[in-house]
């Protein structure tokens, strides 16, 4: 009488690593196509010279006014019809981040009265960091 044993197979546990790289390098390219770099285009503004700049150092504190040569008034993407409500919602962004810089990008050729307006509204609304945007002169 004679048993037959079978063996079984040793089954392979290993991953395959080889087409690692070629996942890796296709999502790399899908997030760097998808990424869309936020940059607000809604305004033209023509910004003033200056001598002396310096820069922010920390852009994610600041929220950025435009004021165009029509004087209109635009706050992060949101277009501005009444200047109490720009008072609103600089209040409501200053209580989101109580280090909030209010950064003023206004055309050169702007009335000087709309920014005054502007700056009002701000005072108003206790947001009383505010920088001035311009272009450094070459």
């Amino acid at each position: 009488m004679s048993v037959s044993i079978k063996r079984k197979s040793a089954m392979k546990t290993d991953v395959p690593t080889s087409s690692m790289p070629d996942i890796i390098f296709q999502l790399l390219i899908f997030f760097m196509v998808t990424t869309v770099l936020r940059q607000f285009t809604g305004l033209e503004v023509d910004l003033p010279d200056a001598k002396m700049v310096h820069k922010l150092e920390n852009k994610r504190q600041v929220s950025t006014i435009w004021i165009d040569r029509e004087n209109r008034v635009n706050i992060d993407d949101v277009s501005v019809d009444k200047l109490s409500d720009l008072r609103s919602l600089a209040y409501n962004k200053l209580l989101e981040e109580p280090a909030l810089v209010i950064s003023l990008k206004v055309d050169k050729e702007a009335e000087m009265g709309r920014l005054i307006d502007v700056q009002e509204e701000l005072r108003k609304a206790n947001t009383l960091r505010v920088v001035y945007s311009a272009i450094p002169k070459a």
